[in-house]
This record gives structure tokens, C-alpha cells and sequence, in this order.
């Protein structure tokens, strides 16, 4: 046998003394690092999500309460409102929806006027008392609203140009009228809407009554501009 054989012969052992499966050992190691990194971003994930969830339950949470205790504030109002105008109320001539005082304009004014007839007076000077202590309980205004029905002013009046005209010289001479009776003038202000927000359809004469009216709404204070 010659040296060079011999020279193989020990490589060939070599080779065998190697360790074995030193081919696949390398490769398990990131195969478990991946899995790792894998699973601890869907946690991160799902933990984000839960915290989503959490902050958008107490958003709803909150808004429902807020909710409830703004109907709560407004049945308060109403039934306070109520008990305040209770001899108005009775004579079935005034009226109270979601805190809206109606009086029908044809009880307060001829047709195409805006001269308070006599059973107008009587009306205005049963809720003047009773909204002033209301008012001034609550440190609210009160706003007066003129509305007429959608039919034109007639030509032959050439006092007013239109509905809107006319319904505003009503709510202001119901607002006159108010603060000559003791309604303090801080407390008292008027708006006039012509024939927008009908209360009834004006198809019939019995929706046009009742679209001829005037309406008195207490109101916040409009806070004070910021210093």
C-alpha cells in the first residue's frame, strides 16, 4: 500500500467521524425564531384590538349616559313647564308641546293683523306670572316665535310685504305686550318664521288655524363670549 493511500484511507475516516445530522441543525434554529417573532405580533395584535374594543365600549357608554341624563334634564323641564301653566292650560286655548307654548293666532289677532284682539290680552296675561317665576328660577329666556300659514298676504294689506313681515310684527307685539305686563325685557326676545315649519298641513282650513300662531319657548341663556 502506497503513502497516498494511506493519505485517503484517513480522510475517509474523517469524513465518517463527523457529527451527525451537522446538515440540519443549522437550519431549525430559525424556523423556531420565526415562529416566535410570529406569534408574539399576533398577541401585540390582539391585544390592540381588545384595547380598541375596551375604548369604543366606554365611548358608548358614555354617550348613553349623557343621553339619559339629557332626557331626563328635559322631562324635568316639561313637567316643571307643566305645573307652571297648569291654569293656562286648563282653558284648552294654550297649548305645551316639547316645551313649546302655543296660542292660536286667531285667538290673538284678526285676520291679516297684528292688533292683540281683546281674548288675546286675557290669554297673554295668564301666562305672563307664572313663565316669569319660571324663568327666573332657571335663569332662562324666553323666545317668542310668529307664524302664519302659506297663503300670501292679501294686496289690499299693504302693511306687511309678506307672511314673513307679518308673522314678525305679531311676535313682536306679543313680545310688547309680555314685558308691558312685567316680563322683564333681559328675559324676553322675538323671531318671526312666515309660513316655514307648519305645524299642520295647510291643505285644509282646519291646518291653516293652526299654522296662524304664536308660540313661546324658554331657552338658555347664550353663554358669555370668552374673555
Amino acid at each position: 500500500m502506497s503513502a497516498l493511500d494511506g493519505l485517503d484511507d484517513v480522510g475517509e475516516h474523517d469524513d465518517d467521524l463527523s457529527p451527525a445530522g451537522s446538515d440540519t441543525a443549522p437550519d431549525t434554529a430559525p424556523v423556531w425564531a420565526v415562529f416566535g417573532d410570529l406569534m408574539a405580533g399576533l398577541l401585540g395584535a390582539f391585544v390592540l384590538i381588545l384595547v380598541g374594543v375596551l375604548v369604543v365600549q366606554m365611548d358608548l357608554v358614555s354617550h348613553l349616559q349623557a343621553e339619559v341624563q339629557k332626557r331626563q334634564v328635559e322631562e324635568q323641564r316639561r313637567m316643571a313647564l307643566e305645573k307652571a301653566l297648569a291654569i293656562p292650560l286648563r282653558s284648552g286655548r294654550v297649548t305645551l308641546n316639547n316645551g313649546r307654548i302655543g296660542i292660536s293666532g286667531s285667538v290673538l289677532f284678526a285676520f291679516n293683523s297684528d292688533q292683540l284682539r281683546p281674548e288675546g290680552r286675557q290669554r297673554r296675561q295668564s301666562l305672563v306670572r307664572p313663565l316669569r317665576v319660571y324663568l327666573g328660577e332657571r335663569d332662562e329666556m324666553l323666545i317668542v316665535s310668529g307664524f302664519t300659514y302659506d297663503k300670501p298676504v292679501q294686496n289690499r294689506n299693504d302693511r306687511y310685504a309678506d307672511n314673513l313681515e307679518l308673522s314678525a310684527q305679531r311676535a313682536l307685539t306679543v313680545t310688547r305686550a309680555l314685558i308691558g305686563e312685567g316680563m322683564p325685557s333681559s328675559r324676553v326676545f322675538a323671531a318671526a318664521f312666515g309660513a316655514e315649519q307648519p305645524a299642520a298641513p295647510n291643505t285644509s282650513e282646519a291646518g291653516r288655524a293652526l299654522n296662524r300662531r304664536v308660540e313661546m319657548a324658554p331657552v338658555p341663556k347664550a353663554a358669555p363670549p370668552a374673555q
